[in-house]
């Protein structure tokens, strides 16, 4: 297999698992090695000396996985902006200084997200897993699917897609589905629309209120001043960052949204 070595540009375990995509897992037995799939592709990564191995050739790194973690942006540079804001952001920016915003697949994201609501990261992982593996293409050599087109959900039922174990959630995929599909909601406009229309055209859909249109928009679109904010998120910021709203970071919101969430998460007894 074919390999391509860059600079250690981000680190694997802050970047795959602080909760901004699920189809990414640690690879058993394997030292800071991952697996996962994004869309129609797989891919297996390691770090090791100080450089991430992407076990894909130089054209498929070069095509899409180049894009799809990031690599073109100069993250330092935020890193700086973003620490001098504040002495606590600054240290939690210094606990995982290797996250980068994942540039996912509007379609893909959208649907994790609605999928992932009131529920937890391990659960979130199975559900996408099962609903890959029953409608999603097979990724061939790899044992892993791509993530499902809108038309192959669109004549599903909730009954039909008891298998996932998703509960009330399913039938806001179809909804999903069926309006991506149909083009009345259109995700190539909503790229480019102003961030309030762009969060309105998602929340016709069922089940996409504010946090989830957020975290569409920051992890597919890419629209970095989008600061997903839930419960916990609201809690973090009352508590690490009192008197700083989303709107202070300007551009870099959602990296900071990030910073701030993995270093909750991993300090509970801050709360």
């Amino acid at each position: 297999m074919t390999a391509v070595t860059c600079p250690a540009l981000f680190g694997l375990p802050e970047t795959l698992d602080c909760g901004q995509a699920f189809r990414w897992q640690p690879v058993p037995g394997e030292e800071n090695t991952w697996r996962g799939a994004a869309g129609a592709r797989a891919l297996t990564l390691r770090q090791e000396g100080g450089c991430n191995i992407f076990l894909c050739g130089q054209e498929e790194f070069d095509g899409f996985w180049r894009g799809y973690f990031d690599l073109d942006t100069d993250y330092e540079e935020k890193r700086a902006a973003l620490s001098a804001m504040s002495p606590v952001l600054k240290e939690a920016i210094a606990f995982a200084p290797g996250i980068r915003l994942l540039r996912q697949d509007p379609w893909e994201a959208l649907c994790s997200f609605l999928l992932s609501q009131n529920n937890h990261i391990r659960r979130i992982r199975g559900i996408i897993e099962r609903l890959c593996e029953g409608w999603g293409e097979k990724i061939p050599g790899t044992g892993l699917h791509a993530f499902p087109a809108p038309e192959a959900l669109v004549q599903e039922t909730p009954e039909s897609l008891a298998p996932l174990r998703a509960g009330y959630r399913a039938r806001h995929l179809i909804d999903c589905a069926r309006k991506v599909h149909s083009g009345q909601v259109d995700l190539s406009c909503i790229a480019q629309a102003p961030l309030e229309e762009a969060r309105a055209q998602l929340q016709k859909i069922s089940g996409v209120g504010p946090k989830v249109a957020e975290c569409a928009l920051l992890y597919g679109f890419h629209r970095t001043r989008c600061f997903p904010l839930d419960v916990w998120m609201k809690r973090a910021m009352h508590t690490l960052l009192p008197g700083f709203s989303p709107e202070d970071f300007g551009e870099n919101a959602g990296l900071a949204q990030q910073y701030i969430f993995h270093y909750s998460r991993l300090h509970p007894e801050l709360f």
